[in-house]
């Protein structure tokens, strides 16, 4: 039996807890071990992914194997919580959003149903947790049917909302008050035995950069590990024996899915890390789409933390164990390693993924994958609608320059959606490399679907056009190298349209990057005003591109998915763009 939570019910006086220690240490009292099953990004995943994760074969080779898939996920699930009948299953972020059609199409409620037939714990918010704004969120939670998007809620069946619990302890409202709960407590054991383990959940400070404006409006985003540091004393006085962080920030690691040498690790999760009291004892991290476990005591022995992340899409799933002991109410050993999901295998053009049994092979869960197949089916004519035909693949990889081939196609979309409206049409359009989310690739005889097309740009953002001077224009530009986020050593590219050339030198000062831009073959002029078309998203100033914000006389557009679907059918073979619009200008290292 599932033991049950207890929430911020009220603290415990310290010198209870002490006695009840006292009374463990006299009754001899056991080490108890907690299973926590952790995972993170599933991004709405329900079906397999047709994702693979690299497992070491033989010599220094790699067997690919199929990975993920919501009923595959909830059979690994089970098999790790049979194993330990105090276990915990959290996610650390964006479980919704960024989704595939079949749970995007009705508002991410199949991820929350198939979630709740797992008995996740609990979740931390992740910024796409935010991608439909702050009331859509806390329907997810709280459940029901009122319409608060453009798409219609509980289309398929009655949406009951999460029985799992959200967590967002650096996500402040307007009263004062976190958006969700900050924390859980959970107890395991009986009498002499029993445990209790603290579960912190939070979201990155910088989330209002990564969502439309408007989905965070009026919140306010803490520190991170301020907000920690200052949860523990409470969290000590209801008695914690671990302490245990879901936080959608993570860091970026090149080694193998389950490698736990901590090896050349980095990102904005590290100063966080940093700070931390070294009461946490785990971290379960997110966001980087990365999978690791590290020991962080090897790189600051100051904070003894086992970090971990799960990857992306549930195609893996991370092993925690915690030994506690009761009497010292604090963990004496910690391990954790990644588990790949083997989904079914499938064939793609990079030729056949077959299953394997160098991995543990699951069965899909029968109650889940009705779930998905029934809301697959719902999906299925929508997503298999014919668009038209490209002349070959648009893929999202960056050149030198940062550009991308499905960006600039977006951008044209985007300009020839919106250069004839009356109300003042776009003289440039210009897209954000992280709206651009798969490739697209046709079938042989070029067609391409609108699932495939709604896979590559998911937010259902709606076009917008404004007036910008030539001065304010550059700024934007320059935005991608200087702004809190986007840097010169981490530039956040953006794609133009093909009547846009810019160049860029990364030697130059913040400011004077841009040392080459045109619109029509013509340079542009400071004191001239330019119309330019973005999705909505980045007009308000996403992806730290605060400079769009300064943009008059706004003017809607389509939503982008159907400028593309309209752009791709009006041309009837079209031709894939070249790369060539962006140049990078810096002296090679």
């Amino acid at each position: 039996m599932r033991m049950k939570f207890l929430f911020l019910a009220g603290a415990l006086a310290l010198g209870g807890c002490a006695t009840t220690r006292e009374a463990r240490q006299s009754a001899g009292a056991a080490p108890v071990t907690v299973k926590l099953i952790a995972f993170n990004d599933f991004h709405g995943n329900l079906e397999a992914p047709k994702q693979t994760v690299d497992h070491p074969g033989p010599g220094d080779g790699a067997i690919r194997v199929p990975a993920g898939g919501a009923a595959y996920l909830a059979s690994a699930i089970d098999s790790l919580r049979r194993q330990n009948a105090n276990n915990l299953v959290v996610s650390a972020g964006d479980m919704i959003g960024a989704s595939p059609l079949v749970s995007a199409l009705f508002l991410d409620e199949p991820t929350i149903h198939a979630m709740n037939l797992m008995e996740v714990d609990f979740n931390a918010v992740g910024n796409h947790e935010f991608d439909r704004g702050r009331a859509e969120l806390l329907r997810m939670q709280k459940g029901g049917c009122e319409k608060l998007t453009s798409r219609t809620p509980c289309a398929i069946e009655p949406f009951p909302g999460a029985s799992f619990t959200y967590l967002a302890a650096n996500a402040v409202t307007e009263s004062g008050a976190t958006l969700f709960p900050s924390y859980g407590i959970r107890s395991f054991g009986k009498g002499r035995n029993e445990v209790k383990i603290g579960i912190i959940g939070m979201t990155l400070k910088e989330t209002p950069t990564l969502v439309m404006p408007s989905g965070v409006a009026g919140l306010r985003f803490r520190d991170e590990a301020d907000t920690v540091n200052a949860l523990i004393p409470k969290l000590k006085a209801e008695g914690a024996d671990a302490i245990i962080l879901l936080i959608h920030q993570g860091v970026y690691s090149k080694l193998g899915y389950n490698d736990q040498s901590c090896g050349g690790i980095e990102g904005d999760l590290i100063p966080i890390l940093d700070r931390l009291d070294p009461a946490v004892d785990l971290v379960v991290s997110g966001h980087t789409h990365n999978a690791y476990i590290c020991d962080y005591g090897r790189m600051n022995p100051a904070r003894p933390i086992l970090l971990t992340s799960a990857g992306k899409y549930g195609t893996l799933l991370t092993d925690i164990t915690l030994t506690i002991d009761p009497v010292a109410g604090r963990v004496t050993a910690k391990t954790a390693d990644n588990l790949i999901v083997q989904s079914a295998g499938f064939t793609t053009s990079r030729g056949e993924t077959p299953v394997t049994d160098a991995v543990p092979v699951y069965q899909p869960r029968a109650d889940v994958e009705a779930l998905v197949a029934r809301y697959a089916a719902a999906a299925a004519p929508i997503a298999a609608r014919a668009v038209g035909k490209l002349s070959g693949p648009a893929l999202k990889a960056t050149n030198e320059a940062g550009e991308q081939v499905l960006g600039n196609l977006i951008a044209d979309a985007h300009f020839a959606a919106t250069r004839g409206a009356a109300n003042g049409g776009a003289d440039l359009a210009l897209t954000n490399a992280g709206g651009v989310r798969v490739d697209l690739v046709p079938a042989p005889d070029g067609g391409v679907s609108f699932g495939q097309l709604f896979a590559a740009q998911p937010f259902a953002n709606m076009l917008v056009v404004k007036s910008f001077t030539g001065a304010q224009l550059r700024a934007i530009l320059e935005q991608q190298f200087a702004s809190a986020t986007n840097t010169a050593e981490n530039p956040n590219i953006l794609s133009p349209s093909g009547n846009v050339r810019f160049a860029y030198d990364l030697s130059r000062p913040a400011g004077q990057r841009i040392v080459l831009l045109t619109v029509n073959g013509q340079p542009v002029r400071d004191d001239a005003v330019y119309r330019v078309a973005s999705n909505n998203f980045l007009g308000g100033g996403g992806d730290n591109f605060t400079a769009f914000r300064d943009g008059m006389d706004s003017a809607g557009g389509p939503p982008d998915v159907e400028a593309l679907e309209a752009y791709i059918a009006a041309a009837g073979t079209l031709k894939v763009p070249a790369l060539g619009r962006v140049e990078n200008r810096s002296p090679q290292k």
